[in-house]
């Protein structure tokens, strides 16, 4: 009988995912992971995990699985939370939860299920995994999308490499929420009614700038607006030489001074911020509500424009460093000089959008179709082939 270790997170997608591999006849151990007791960094006044290790508990007694607790909050602050403090602090906006999954769920905690016996880790994502048998009898794995358009989750797994592929279940990928919530119903799990879980991977509910206000110190600076005509935007765009200077000029940041508009208010520190940011600005008197369009953390200054179609918000081309590309499908990978056509989103819930990859020396171009908005250094870029991930990368 093969061996699964379920990530019990005491909400209602593991419990359902413990259950069904039960059914299947799989061996299941429930492991509840324990990420966050740091006092020096505060997440909230609650204690959410309690809670929830206590319900995972009644979960896996109910299901008859053995069940334990495992504590991996020193990797947890190293890998996720001194990580996000660093790329604010340089300007950039992490995603913890594609993080988490990589460094926690599936290298951490997957380590200790092997240590345990298992032939699998599993968890309550809403995606699928697919294999492919190559000519030599090698396997390939397949990181394919959830069946819930609503739930799909394959990007907060963008970053999964084969290996941990190789020792992965989602079993409930092929299902909906509300078929998930109903199975938990019918078979008496406390989790059947829990609301989903917000907030940070495995702390609960963060209020961001008080969070990071706990080590990155706050810093008075000012709000410049720009207008949308600025001569920032009615730059003439030069002939190209080659499709590489076009993709090299619509990828870049543009760059602002104080003199492109004016000062409208003061904030607390720029590395608070993050690119299409709307709230905690506190600026009024503005016909459309002003969006953050870039951040210096070096000068400490938040530059603003009005409304969402600001041409400051929007561009077509974003580039990912060689060193932060990462594919899913190695043997799908881009050589130098090769283009793919794919479907790609810059932030989990995005719908896919059409988008040509362009593989250089130094990285890759991903050329969207139609421009995006808040491009975010530090988010991930994950594209598809239909429904497969395969692959993804840290914007710069």
């Amino acid at each position: 009988m093969k061996k699964v270790v379920v990530g019990l997170s005491g909400g209602v997608d593991s419990s359902v995912a413990a259950y069904l591999l039960k059914e299947q006849g799989y061996d299941v151990i429930g492991l509840f992971m324990k990420n966050w007791h740091d006092d020096s960094v505060t997440i909230s006044e609650e204690c959410p995990w309690l809670e929830d290790s206590n319900d995972a508990l009644i979960v896996a007694e109910k299901l008859g699985i053995p069940f334990q607790t495992v504590d991996l909050s020193a990797e947890y602050k190293e890998r996720i939370v001194d990580y996000m403090f660093n790329e604010y602090e340089r300007g950039r906006t992490p995603n913890p939860d594609v993080l988490c999954n990589r460094e926690i769920k599936f290298d951490v905690f997957l380590k200790i299920a092997l240590q345990l016996g298992a032939d699998y880790v599993a968890t309550g994502h809403y995606c699928r995994k697919g294999t492919i048998t190559n000519d030599d009898g090698t396997e390939t794995y397949q990181l394919l999308s959830g069946k819930d358009p609503n739930k799909d989750q394959s990007y907060f797994l963008c970053q999964l490499s084969q290996e941990q592929l190789s020792k992965t279940l989602f079993p409930i990928g092929d299902l909906l929420k509300p078929e998930v919530r109903k199975i938990a119903a019918e078979k008496n799990l406390v989790t059947a009614d829990k609301k989903d879980s917000q907030g940070l991977c495995f702390i609960g509910k963060v209020h961001l700038p008080e969070f990071l206000q706990q080590k990155l110190k706050p810093k008075k600076g000012v709000i410049v607006e720009v207008p949308a005509d600025a001569s920032q935007f009615s730059v003439t765009i030069p002939e190209f030489q080659n499709e590489r200077e076009k993709l090299i000029f619509q990828s870049e940041k543009p760059v602002y001074s104080e003199t492109d508009g004016k000062v409208v208010g003061e904030h607390q520190g720029a590395h608070y911020f993050t690119i299409g940011q709307r709230k905690g600005l506190n600026v009024g008197g503005t016909k459309e509500p002003l969006f953050v369009i870039n951040t210096d953390v070096e000068k400490n200054i938040i530059y603003t424009g009005q409304g969402k179609a600001h041409p400051g918000l929007l561009r077509n081309t974003l580039f990912i460093k060689e060193d932060e590309l990462h594919w899913a499908r190695p043997d799908l990978a881009l050589k130098v000089d090769e283009t793919m056509e794919v479907k790609a989103r810059i932030r989990y819930r995005q719908p896919l959008q059409e988008a040509t990859l362009y593989k250089v020396e130094s990285g890759l171009f991903v050329d969207f179709k139609d421009k995006q908005s808040a491009i975010t250094e530090g988010q991930f870029a994950a594209w598809y082939l239909d429904d497969e991930l395969i692959g993804s990368g840290v914007i710069s």
